[in-house]
């Protein structure tokens, strides 16, 4: 075949001269090629044809026979049928459906033979003439059919086996299939997949004899060995006893049997060679470990089907284990079964509808995921639900998502009712200034529904206010506030906690009862066990007295024409998770936690039976009529828009443009080289196009105002990938190939094609072969596809690393870039992790007395993980609103953590939830800059003029010769302590494993040391085993995609197979067999499979680079660094120990040293110091003791003697003393006492005692008083 056979969209056009058949000529005439893989290393050809005909499995067959033999190649034919399906298969469809079950499930061909089909809807109904549907289910027979009708036929269905009646013709079937039945039943049940075969089970286990039905023999026919073997069972010989609930075993147990769903599994190799494997499982009344020691065989069908979330029955020894300080069960033998369908539904016809719910933002309150939550009113068939929580909206974004999600994929419709629980003041009190008094105010519970797109506006302004300017203990809403913004809001009565319940339960007047319901828009009452706590009180006698509350609401509204609504006030979805509600209010201190009123999700049915002492009439108005009453005059809104709204910038395209074809003429001349004109037009184009070029000129002007005022950034993620991004001053990585260039003449030399050379300062020194100037060195090699995607169109993510000492004027610059009120920081939403949680239940099972195993404790924490705790904010983020927009368009506002003492706003929403529709600036402080304009300051030299890639400082990451010092002197082979990126144990580890000698090298160290599994139990094994080097193992992203490329992979699947690699997804089947294809080693496979996530080279580049400066520092500049080090940590720095010389220093490491893992945090950052002092001490330089009359306050100064520590370098001295005492000291004036000292500078008792203690007041009387005796 020639090349372009794929452009040739008919089938015997492609294959002219192979296929001579003329039957065969004819009966694909109209077949069109829609695919073609050809698998060299196989010699096998897979071929997709869409056909317009009937044809049958046997021209398949025989097509697929004619062009195997004219190619001497294996042939596989994939037909597809543009052809309607009508209610009945056709018998040439029909053929090719059980062709494909003959092929792919061959054991079970002859049950469904003589079967007939029929659709109704959206199932196909395959009537067997036999009973045979449960093992056809069990063995994803019916999953077979489904993929051959999507494949075959293009149309989705669900298969449902219909057994055939009892009859004679069904026995003599059975009887006729016997012999046939007992020869392959064993062959058969080893190929059923996971899926349980349920019926089978329960006949075989449990069923009583009279319930069992007809087997396939008759008149007493013995049945076979095979046939009587349970496929369920898949491990031991069989289950006997009843089954115990897990919270009745104990140690003294013995033998039992338990049943219940697996929470995980784990196995390890011990040092006998034996494997143990072993998995929790709970019933949900407590859970439990097991273990068993599987041999070779049982474990790859246990480690197959024992999975998470799988139910088993198992019969095991209980035991204590001596290891795990808790009862396991050794399980002799395991039956995989199917759950109890335990999970309610809702069958009523016409379903109610949820208004007062909450989630899991209701902090530390509700359990229950939005997602979850809408999910399940989604399966019982509501139409809609609230989200309601406490004060707040932050459930909304992933209430919307939920929405999208459902209709994509089940193609399911739900509204959300959008709103909130209130904290509302309807009864406003005013001090003597006029100002309303909201701290003294009563609050009471309201609930807030939106009916609109401006009433969800107006409730952002509402939620933003409460928590901006009237936020007492919780954000409080003032009836003048919810006024203001009325339109498009709804507003109900509420729970017992309601200004309207409270008044019925008070016996106010009528007259006040009715004012006050004349307010909402409509009433709510609860079932009465959400109120049982009053009973318990005695704020009413009994369950009676709550029921005539609810009555005399009802009434109120029948009175008023006020809608009266049954709500649940939803706090979990099932009665079971009340547990994990106990839990996290017993750990907050709340006394009554055991008394969890039934606030779960009810159905319809449980809530009609609840209200049923309404009458029947009543109460199917409250529970169904008025719900969707209200739900109905709710519009369908969007919380966040679709769509992306970046800032408008004036000119960005026409400037970005300018500023780069300005910026790489200056460099590289005119004409450009060919190379980088059409790299600038490629990005440029893909900018503009875009609508990205903003984003550059905002991250352009924030760098260079930094740069104006003295401070270096670095950039981080893969913005210098982008050249233009280079160009315009965004970072200092230029992506360009490594390449020569003369700064005086423009003369340029690319080296794109010698793969050996990663980053031109790795180039040998040369001289301008045009002019004779010493050429510049540069280029990077790194692809734009890794910044912007392939395509150019994904949206860029610029993350700017600013000076710590400036980020808070990098902030206020973004301000005057875009105004006031436009500019917001990125706020955060802190959930329970799965540590916090562990604790909330250890706390709660030891307050219970309840030996916990760790398998039920972790159970019980997973309930209470994702509860949200606190807001907080992105320690760089901010978020930039477009004029033509305004920030209640996105989300609504609030201070972090609800500080009202805090001058910082951020969005009320978690930044990630609104990162994809408004811009969010990544403007990060971070220490490098900070330390390279100390060492400026310091040195004088100009950091941008260090030579990258210098011999000498290179020399420190591969020995300690230019530090003057020797490997023992410092306990270290390399000499990068105190260097960034390159100063951790671990990599200085790597450091000697690798021995660089490249700065490529260098930048390919540090992609592997940011990685997850690409150097520890990946390029390390590789490189230990001479398998392969430092320069072609995996270290940063972009190297798969370059290497693939290099390899013959076309540039798309590169960046695909590069992409999938660096989210931990591993490789594809298809991607994996084309690596092998185009003979990409084996070792580089397993490798990319081992990679969970990989840094982007350009990160790599700009850390290394900052890092190169910082170590130039450490060997010329020796003093300097070290006072900047220093500075930098002052807070971990001990002047006591280091100032007392190298010997005190070496005494301190090893005492750390000799604590290993029981060393504290504190520890081990002081050690990472003294490693540093101690170095400094080999190269000569001394630490002086802090001077009251010499020290800084707090940076470290460089004396003609060694570096003298500042007051901040003395533990517990915090910086307001160490500045007291500077500017004491700037009178002139010596201190005549310690009594004097403390006088002048204020500073406390504590702080004289550090003083004092590291010998400052030595020689200097205690008290100013004269002694004349």
């Amino acid at each position: 075949m020639d090349k372009g056979v794929l452009n040739k969209a008919l089938l015997v056009e492609a294959f002219k001269g192979v296929i001579r058949n003329e039957k065969l000529e004819e009966a694909f005439a109209r077949a069109c090629i829609t695919n073609l893989c050809y698998h060299k290393s196989d010699k096998k050809m897979e071929l997709n044809i869409e056909c317009y005909d009937c044809i049958r499995p046997d021209q398949i067959k025989s097509l697929e026979r004619t062009i195997a033999d004219n190619l001497g190649i294996n042939v596989k034919i994939c037909p597809g049928f543009n052809t309607p399906i009508s209610d009945e298969l056709e018998q040439w469809q029909k053929e090719l459906l059980f062709a494909r079950v003959r092929s792919d499930k061959r054991h079970f061909y002859h049950f469904i033979e003589d079967a007939e089909i029929y659709f109704s809807g959206r199932f196909m109904d395959v009537n067997l003439k036999n009973q045979a549907s449960s093992i056809l289910t069990a063995a994803g027979v019916g999953s077979c059919m489904e993929q051959a009708m999507l494949d075959l036929f293009r149309k989705a269905v669900t298969v449902r086996f219909i057994d055939s009646e009892q009859c004679e013709e069904t026995a003599d079937y059975l009887e006729k299939k016997q012999e046939e039945e007992a020869r392959i039943v064993s062959e058969m049940m080893s190929s059923v997949p996971d899926d349980a075969i349920r019926r089978t089970n329960e006949r075989t286990q449990n069923a009583p004899e009279s319930s069992k039905p007809n087997g396939a023999v008759k008149n007493g026919s013995k049945k076979s060995k095979a046939a009587n073997k349970d496929p369920n069972l898949i491990y031991g010989k069989g289950i006997k006893g009843p089954v115990v609930k897990m919270n009745q075993v104990d140690i003294n147990s013995g033998m039992v049997t338990i049943e219940g769903q697996i929470l995980k599994t784990e196995q390890k190799s011990l040092k006998t060679g034996r494997i143990l494997f072993t998995f929790d499982i709970t019933d949900f009344t407590y859970s439990l470990t097991c273990k068993l020691f599987p041999g070779e065989e049982e474990l790859k069908t246990i480690s197959e089907k024992l999975t998470k979330g799988r139910y088993v029955r198992l019969s095991g020894e209980a035991q204590y284990d001596m290891f795990a300080k808790e009862p396991v069960i050794l399980a002799r033998n395991i039956l995989l079964v199917e759950a109890e369908n335990a999970m309610r539904t809702d069958n009523e016809p016409v379903k109610r509808v949820e208004l007062h719910l909450h989630t899991q933002m209701s902090q530390l309150d509700a359990i229950s995921p939005a997602k979850e939550l809408i999910k399940r009113a989604a399966r019982w068939g509501h139409k809609a639900v609230a989200i309601t929580d406490h004060g707040v909206v932050q459930a909304f974004p992933e209430a919307q998502d939920t929405v999208k999600e459902l209709k994509k994929k089940n193609n399911q419709d739900i509204k959300v009712l959008y709103g909130v629980e209130a904290y509302f003041i309807p009864n406003e009190i005013y001090n003597s200034k006029g100002e309303l008094d909201y701290r003294n105010c009563d609050t009471y519970h309201a609930v807030i529904l939106v009916k609109n797109q401006a009433g969800l506006k107006n409730l952002y302004r509402i939620i933003s206010e409460s928590h901006l300017n009237y936020f007492y203990k919780r954000p409080r809403i003032p009836k003048s506030l919810f006024e203001k913004y009325r339109e498009g809001l709804i507003i109900g009565s509420a729970c017992e906690a309601g200004e309207l319940f409270q008044a019925v339960l008070k016996g106010a007047p009528q007259e006040e009862v009715e004012r006050i319901a004349s307010y909402y828009d409509y009433l709510e009452i609860q079932p009465i066990g959400n109120n049982a706590f009053m009973v318990r009180q005695g704020d009413v006698p009994d369950e009676e007295a709550l029921r005539d509350l609810n009555r005399r609401i009802v009434e109120l509204g029948d009175r008023l024409d006020k809608p009266v609504v049954a709500t649940c006030d939803v706090h979990f979805i099932d009665p079971d998770d009340a547990i994990y509600r106990e839990i996290l209010q017993a750990g907050q201190g709340y006394k009554d936690a055991t008394y969890q009123a039934p606030i779960y999700f009810r159905t319809t049915r449980e809530m009609l039976e609840e209200f049923a002492y309404l009458g029947e009439e009543k109460a199917y108005e409250v529970v169904v009529t008025n719900t969707n009453l209200i739900a109905d005059s709710i519009e369908t809104v969007q919380p966040i828009p679709d769509g992306t709204f970046p800032p408008h910038m004036e000119g960005a395209e026409e400037e970005i443009k300018n500023l780069s074809e300005k910026r790489v003429t200056e460099l590289y001349g005119d004409p450009l080289p060919e190379l980088v004109r059409a790299r600038v037009d490629r990005e440029l184009n893909s900018i503009i196009k875009n609508g990205f070029s903003v984003m550059y000129m905002i991250a352009q002007k924030l760098v260079k105002k930094s740069l104006e005022d003295g401070y270096l950034v670095g950039s981080r993620g893969s913005v210098g990938s982008s050249f233009v991004a280079y160009l315009i001053g965004i970072t200092e990585v230029n992506s360009l190939p490594a390449h020569y260039r003369c700064g005086k003449c423009k003369y340029s030399e690319f080296h794109d094609q010698d793969v050996e050379i990663g980053c031109g300062f790795d180039l040998p020194d040369k001289a301008c072969p045009v002019c004779g100037e010493p050429l510049i060195k540069d280029g990077y090699d790194i692809p734009f596809e890794t910044f912007l995607g392939f395509d150019g169109d994904k949206e860029p993510d610029i993350d700017l690393n600013f000076s710590g000492e400036y980020q808070s004027r990098a902030h206020k610059y973004t301000e005057e870039l875009f105004g006031e009120g436009y500019t917001f920081r990125a706020g955060t939403i802190a959930t329970i992790a799965d540590k916090t949680a562990y604790g909330f239940v250890k706390n709660y099972l030891e307050e219970k007395h309840i030996v916990g195993t760790r398998a039920e404790i972790e159970r019980l924490a997973a309930g209470c993980t994702g509860v949200k705790r606190t807001t907080g904010q992105h320690p760089g983020g901010v978020m930039i609103v477009p004029r033509y927009k305004d920030i209640y368009d996105f989300t609504p506002i609030q201070r972090p953590a609800d500080d009202t003492e805090s001058d910082v706003i951020t969005t009320h929403f978690d930044y990630h939830s609104i990162s994809g529709r408004i811009l969010k600036l990544d403007i990060l402080g971070h220490d490098d800059p900070t330390v390279i304009r100390m060492l400026e300051d310091l040195t004088g030299v100009d950091a941008k003029t260090i030579p990258i890639g210098e011999k000498r400082t290179m020399g420190i990451f591969s020995g300690t010769e230019p530090l003057g010092v020797s490997p023992e002197d410092i306990n270290s082979p390399v000499g990068t302590f105190g260097v960034p990126e390159f100063g951790t144990k671990f990599v200085r580890q790597m450091l000697v494993d690798t021995k660089p000698t490249t700065f490529a090298e260098l930048i390919r160290i540090s992609g592997l040391s940011h990685g997850t599994d690409v150097w520890l139990n990946n390029a390390q094994d590789l490189i230990k085993a001479n398998i392969a080097t430092l320069s072609n193992v995996i270290c940063t992203r972009d190297d798969i995609m370059l290497y693939l490329i290099q390899n013959g992979l076309p540039p798309l699947t590169s960046f695909k197979i590069m992409e999938s690699v660096r989210k931990g997804k591993g490789l594809a089947p298809e991607f994996e067999e084309l690596m092998v294809e185009k003979g990409v080693p084996q070792w580089y496979i397993e490798s990319c499979k081992k990679i969970k996530y990989m840094f982007p080279k350009a990160h790599a580049a700009a850390y290394v680079m900052m890092a190169f400066r910082i170590a130039w520092f450490k060997v010329y500049y020796p003093e300097a660094f070290y006072a900047t080090y220093f500075s930098v940590r002052a807070d971990s720095f001990d002047a006591n120990i280091i100032s007392r010389g190298k010997e005190a220093v070496i005494m301190a490491i090893e005492d750390i040293e000799r604590k290993g893992v029981s060393a504290t945090n504190k520890e081990k950052d002081l050690l990472t110091i003294l490693e540093v002092a101690r170095e400094m001490y080999a190269r000569g330089i001394k630490c002086l003791p802090v001077d009251l009359y010499k020290s800084d306050a707090t940076r470290f100064l460089i004396c003609d003697e060694g570096i003298r520590p500042p007051f901040t370098a003395l533990q517990g001295l915090g910086v307001a003393a160490a500045k007291n005492i500077v500017e004491a000291r700037k009178s002139g004036e010596e201190f005549v006492s310690v009594e004097d000292f403390k006088m002048k500078t204020g500073v406390s008792k504590s702080v004289i005692e550090i003083l004092d203690a590291h010998g400052c007041f030595e020689g200097m009387a205690e008290s100013s008083q004269l002694t004349l005796f």
